[in-house]
Order: C-alpha cells, then sequence, then structure tokens
C-alpha cells in the first residue's frame, strides 16, 4: 500500500525532527486516489512527483503540514471534479489547506493575456508567501523536482521552464539564502538553455580539476594540521565552483577560466564565531592573501541572512583558492536560508528576527497596491529578487541594504517615506551630492530635509531604482496631486489616441477609457488619468483596448452593409487591370496606384481604393479610420472603387514582390544588445531594414520602430512571432508609416 511513499518513509527515517507519521499517510492516500490514472510524461504514476516534492520539503526541516501539503499540493488543481480547499481543511486542517491554496495556480479567474496570467500568479504566490513563507519553500521544491524531471517533455517547453526557474525561482531561493536548491535549480537551468556552454564549462572543469585534482587535499591537509595545533575544533570541506557560477562569470562578464580566483574552495566550519576570526588569522599566516578579496558577511550579513567570512589566498602550489569560515548555525543557514530559522507554533513564526528579513515582501506588495500595471510590478519583483546588494550606513550607524545601482532617494525613502518627501538634498561621507548620486559600498548617507518642501519631484520616477521608493513617491502623488493627475493623465491618452486618427467625442473617449479600465479593476475614466497622471500604470498597455473601443463605436454608427457590399454600388465595372504595384483595380485602365502611410497595407490585407484628384488611386485597408471617416461625407461615396490584391491562377496570393513596407511597433527592456539581437534575428529571416528609431518610456523600457520589407500578412506575422521570442521583447504591434 505504501510502496510509492517509502522513499519520504526513508528520508523522514533519516530526519531528527519528529513528525506525525499517520498524517502524512493519510494525506498520501488522499493524493493517491485522487490522482489514480494519471502519468506523467516519463510514464510514471503521477503520485510519485508529489512524493519526491514532500522529501525534498523534508530534507528542508520543515513540518508535517508542508509535507502533507507537498503531498496534496496538485489535488485542487489538477482534480478539481473531486476535491476543493474546504474538503482538505475538514480532513487535514487550515494550515495545510492554505498552504495548498498559496500552491494552486489561478484557475477561475479568467485572463485573456498569458503574461497578466502569468503575473497574477506570481502575485498570488507571493501573498500566499507573506502569510506563510512554507509556500514559497514548497514551491521551490516543486520546481525542484519540475527541473529533475524536465527531460521527459518537449524541447520548447523545456526551454519555457527553465527561463521561468533561471529568472524566477532561482533568484527567489537565492533571496531566501537556500543556495543548495538555487545552485541545483541555475545548473539544471543552465542544461536545458545552453546545451553547447553547459558542457564546455562542463570539459573544462574536469580538465583543470584533473590537473590539479590533490590540490584540495593538500590545502586541507595544512589547514587541519595548524588548526589542530590552535586546539580550534573544525570541519573541514572542499569544493569546485559549479557550472552556473563559472558560465556566469566567463560569458556575463567576460572573463577567462584564469581569471577566476574561487574555482577551487575550502570550508571550515568552527564552533564560535571568535574561531571565525582566529581561523582567518591562521589561514593568512599559513597563505599570501590576494588584495581586495576578503569579504565580511560575519559583520554584514547578506540580505538573505548569509554570514561567513570569505578570503581568497595563493597556494603553495601558486593556486588562489577561496576559503570561506563560519560557525556550524552559519553553515545550516547559508545550505538552507530561512528555511534553517523557521519554527513554527501554531502556524506562526516565532523569531521575530526573520519576520524583519521578510519585509521586502511585503514592501513589494505594498508597491503593488500604488500601481496597477503588471509590468510595473515585474519591474519591482525583478529588482527586489535579482539585485545585488550595496551596503551603506546612517550617520549613527545603522546599516542600509539597497539593490545595486539605487540613489541616494531610494536611501531616505528606505529610511521613511516621510523623509524622502521632505528631502531637499543629500550628503555622502560629509559633501553634498547631486539627489541622483549613486553610493558606493560603505558611504555614510545623511538625507537633508526641509518642512518648507513642496514634495517629492515626478522626475524621481525616473530615477530611483527600487520599486519601494517609487511607491511611496506615487503614493504621494496619489493623495496631494488628483485634480494635476488627473488632467496629466487625460491628456495624455487625448494625444495618444489622436496619433491613431480616429474621430472621437469626449463621451466616446470616455466609453472607451472606461472599459479599457475595468480590465484592471478601475470603475471610471477619471480614475484610470488619476491612476496614469500619477505613473500608477502605462498607458502603452491600454492603448489597444481603446483603440478598438473607439473604432467600434464608429463601425457601429454605419450602415448595416459592410465596406465592400456599399463600395460595390458605386463602383466602375470594368475589365481587371494588373497594377504594378501588384494590386488590380476597377476603375479607370492603367490608373496610378500609391499605398496609404495610414494604415500601410499587406498582401492579405482586405483593402479598398480611393480615386484621388491627380494621385491616383489610394489603396486603404478596409477597416483604416480614415475610411469609416471619408464613408461618413456623402461626396466621397462615388470614388470609393474595389482594389484586390494580385493572385496566381490557383488563387494564391503573389508574393514575388518585396517592395512592401511594415513598420514593426516593439515595446523591449532597455539595456545593452536589445537593438542588436532584433536586428540580428531580422537578418537571420532575410528582412531587410530601412528605418530605425526609438523612444524611452517613464518606466525604463523602450519603444523601437523599425521599418522593414516583407511579402505579406503572413510574412508579416512569421517575423513578429520571431521577434517575440527574444527574451528582452514585451510586445510586437504592427506601427503606421510616417
Amino acid at each position: 500500500m505504501y510502496k510509492e511513499l517509502q522513499p519520504l518513509l526513508d528520508v523522514i527515517g533519516e530526519n531528527e525532527k519528529k513528525y506525525d507519521i499517520e498524517k502524512i499517510k493519510q494525506a498520501f492516500l488522499y493524493a493517491d486516489s485522487l490522482h489514480q490514472g494519471q502519468f506523467r510524461l516519463s510514464g510514471e504514476p503521477y503520485i510519485s512527483h508529489p512524493v519526491a516534492v514532500a522529501a525534498i520539503v523534508c530534507e528542508l526541516g520543515l513540518d508535517t503540514d508542508s509535507i502533507c501539503a507537498a503531498l496534496l499540493h496538485d489535488t485542487v488543481e489538477d482534480c478539481a471534479d473531486k476535491t476543493n480547499l474546504e474538503l482538505l481543511s475538514k480532513m487535514f486542517g487550515k494550515d495545510v489547506s492554505m498552504l495548498v491554496d498559496g500552491l494552486t495556480k489561478i484557475i477561475q479567474v479568467q485572463i485573456a493575456d498569458k503574461e497578466e496570467a502569468h503575473i497574477e500568479n506570481i502575485r498570488k504566490m507571493l501573498l500566499a508567501m507573506n502569510k506563510d513563507i512554507r509556500v514559497i519553500f514548497i514551491k521551490l521544491c516543486d520546481r525542484l523536482h519540475n527541473m529533475r524531471t524536465l527531460g521527459a517533455k518537449k524541447e520548447d517547453r523545456q526551454r519555457a521552464i527553465a527561463l521561468e526557474t533561471m529568472y524566477i525561482y532561482a533568484p527567489l531561493a537565492h533571496r531566501l539564502g537556500i543556495q543548495k536548491i538555487k545552485q541545483e535549480l541555475e545548473n539544471l537551468s543552465l542544461y536545458y538553455l545552453d546545451r553547447v556552454g553547459y558542457e564546455e564549462i562542463k570539459v573544462a572543469i574536469d580538465n583543470k580539476y584533473g590537473m590539479s585534482r590533490d590540490f584540495i587535499t593538500e590545502a586541507k591537509h595544512i589547514l587541519e594540521e595548524k588548526l589542530t595545533e590552535n586546539n580550534i575544533s573544525f570541519q573541514l570541506s572542499g569544493r569546485i565552483k559549479s557550472v552556473y557560477s563559472l558560465y556566469r562569470k566567463m560569458y556575463t562578464f567576460n572573463k577567462t577560466f584564469d581569471e577566476i580566483y574561487d574555482f577551487y574552495a575550502v570550508r571550515i566550519i568552527v564552533n564560535t564565531e571568535l574561531e571565525c576570526y582566529t581561523a582567518l588569522g591562521l589561514v593568512h599566516e599559513l597563505f599570501k592573501s590576494v588584495p581586495g578579496r576578503f569579504k565580511d558577511y560575519i559583520s554584514t550579513p547578506k540580505p538573505n541572512l548569509y554570514r561567513s567570512l570569505h578570503t581568497t589566498v595563493i597556494g603553495r602550489s601558486g593556486i588562489p583558492f577561496e576559503v570561506q569560515i563560519r560557525t556550524k548555525q552559519m553553515h545550516e543557514e547559508a545550505e538552507y536560508g530561512i528555511a534553517a530559522h523557521w519554527k513554527y507554533k501554531s502556524g506562526e513564526n516565532s523569531d521575530s528576527n526573520i519576520d524583519d528579513k521578510l519585509r521586502w515582501i511585503a514592501k513589494l506588495l505594498e508597491s503593488d497596491e500604488n500601481t496597477r500595471d503588471p509590468d510595473e510590478f515585474m519591474r519591482s519583483f525583478k529588482t527586489d529578487i535579482f539585485h545585488d546588494e550595496t551596503f551603506v550606513f546612517t550617520p549613527k550607524g545603522d546599516v542600509i541594504s539597497l539593490p545595486l545601482g539605487s540613489t541616494v532617494i531610494d536611501f531616505a525613502y528606505a529610511i521613511h517615506s516621510a523623509v524622502g518627501n521632505k528631502m531637499t538634498g543629500a550628503k555622502v561621507n560629509g559633501v553634498i551630492v547631486p539627489i541622483d548620486k549613486v553610493p558606493q559600498n560603505g558611504d555614510i548617507i545623511e538625507i537633508i530635509t526641509s518642512q518648507a518642501s513642496k514634495g517629492p519631484s515626478r522626475d524621481w520616477l525616473k530615477i530611483v531604482k527600487t520599486g519601494e521608493a517609487r511607491s511611496k513617491i506615487r503614493q504621494w502623488f496619489k493623495k496631494e496631486k488628483r485634480t494635476e493627475n488627473t488632467a496629466l493623465g487625460k491628456a495624455e491618452v487625448e494625444r495618444e489616441v489622436k496619433k491613431l486618427g480616429i474621430p472621437f467625442t469626449e463621451t466616446e473617449l470616455i466609453d472607451a477609457v472606461t472599459v479599457a479600465a475595468k480590465r484592471i479593476g478601475i470603475n471610471n475614466a477619471n480614475d484610470f488619468y488619476n491612476t496614469l497622471g500619477f505613473g500608477g500604470i502605462s498607458l502603452q498597455r491600454f492603448m489597444p483596448k481603446i483603440k478598438e473601443e473607439l473604432e467600434k463605436n464608429h463601425v457601429s454608427e454605419e450602415k448595416p452593409q459592410s465596406t465592400e457590399e456599399e463600395i460595390s454600388k458605386v463602383k466602375i465595372t470594368k475589365p481587371h487591370k494588373h497594377s504594378n504595384s501588384g494590386i488590380i483595380i476597377d476603375g479607370e485602365e492603367g490608373c496610378q496606384v500609391k499605398f496609404a502611410k495610414c494604415c500601410n497595407p499587406l498582401p492579405g490585407d482586405k483593402i479598398v481604393g480611393f480615386v484621388t484628384r491627380g494621385f491616383g488611386v489610394s489603396v486603404h485597408k478596409a477597416d483604416c479610420p480614415n475610411v469609416i471617416a471619408s464613408r461618413r461625407i456623402e461626396e466621397n461615396l462615388s470614388r470609393w472603387v474595389v482594389a484586390e490584391w494580385d493572385k496566381s491562377s490557383d488563387g494564391e496570393l503573389n508574393e514575388s514582390r518585396t517592395n512592401y513596407e511594415a513598420v514593426l511597433q516593439i515595446v523591449a527592456e532597455d539595456g545593452i544588445g536589445v537593438i542588436a539581437a532584433i536586428s540580428m534575428t531580422l537578418a537571420e529571416m532575410k528582412v531587410s531594414i530601412t528605418q530605425i528609431y526609438t523612444q524611452s518610456q517613464k518606466n525604463g523600457d523602450v519603444t523601437i520602430n523599425i521599418h522593414i520589407g516583407c511579402r505579406s500578412t503572413t510574412h508579416y506575422n512569421a517575423i513578429v512571432s520571431k521577434i517575440k521570442s527574444l527574451s528582452s521583447v514585451i510586445s510586437v504591434n504592427r506601427g503606421f508609416l510616417n
């Protein structure tokens, strides 16, 4: 009966912690009955997955309820017709039900945009983490087992899951200090994302380690003698750097293998903090230290609780290696992070120090309350979990950790929102500096404030690095400047709508904006304008919906006849003629054809022609806003003619021409190489580029407009699909010729 459960029971047997075995067995039997008939892609019974996840959870030292939740984590999502959260709560308690709820993806809410659905799932996970951190511990164990068994999936799914793991889950593991899981997730992700690079590094490691295999053994022997001689109780271990760590240093920082000083490392584990520093002195007696390579994470721990002494020294063979020195408790924290500290009493953490270390989750959720923009949420999320930190000091000597690249404004808001709002200047190490100054490690920062200050500037939103500072600035404008925000937001919307060339009345615009606003829970246009004005959303995401609603309003006012039906009444019936442009015109023979720049039609679009005065026939897309507007004018009706794309004898579009011009309107994360990556992708597809121009956005992204040559809408869609696959690209839309 418990054959499939045995791997978990074996791990429990090796664990010093006491568990409610009967409750765990009940959870297993219930999960097993629900998953009956379900199999993984590898062919294994599905129950093997939750059992493996529960075993990893047990290795982390979590409690009985966490193990039960791991066993049941897929039941509500995959077996919704057989069970629910209420039933789980009755059978296994509220804690287990709450944990399973936090691990279940949003399945009831229908969200059209897949990206927004993905962001909603991350937001839900953070909310659950804020209630109980065990949710993310179990989720990381779930992702680790999925990565270990990823080989059964198709290549495109392997890459998608590996990317999400590299950019979401590995950084989360790092932020929580769970290095053991973080390193394995990184290595497995790299294997599926760049197998060639992974194998190259692995071969290089084997070659280098093979040439000096006895080096670590020799270094350990020398250290053992010295530590024993000084009556220090210790444990020694050695390691070589992981594949991903080497890959990142070599490819991201352009280092050679010989420039990596911490390829080898020896770890010394002692009993007390004092012995850490004593051991450090002994290490420096034995080996020559490398200048600038000492780090004291005991006096200044990392935000994820990591504490240790790091020093790089030169071995007897002239080979550099790193020595890490820590206590047993520090080592437990380094391997398992906050999970090593977690003790439960009625489902609550009893360690207030840990609550302080988890405040970044609450701050991130607080930032989310002040913006309805999914892109902004992800930007803050990535900043908080990805950043390398800078440690700076207040004048009183308190240590403040900031993301690398943060400014003195970020520092001010990290102290308190009132300090940031009243800030008029700053001093770094006693010297007055500009407000966009980026402090360095060890700097002492003093914020100059004034009661006469009129508050923060909107320009600060472009300067600050942290989501916390950005949120607090927005919060001030939201509260203090509603009238100004609304006017600014309305002006921005009207300016963008006018660029589309769609005529509108005030009522029509309000109706269109209201529909777009309701997608994110804003009930009226004025609240939307206000949110836009204080920077809570980016208009770029909502313009397609506003455009759609405005066009829908105008189409509904037209007669029930379609554009082609109405034009057929006024067309001049003459033999088909082939234009040099690839267009067949029903009208005067030999007429000149030009393509309207307001909609730049491509083969495959439904089109109509307009007989101009002296410039031939102007060809438009049938749904072009200018066509709809022109048809309201009675005198223009007789000038519309039917136009068709040239087709071959078998009825297919003739795509032999390549001189049609189209525009890719790309929104991407701003960064070095983004334009190069897009250009290389187009070059690989043999797509010609005639123009490129860019415009930075307030939120740090960049809009890139690229004029290209393409053969048809089919060809254009293939290009768009390829560009969208680039990791830095957020969206691609069809733009207009200038």
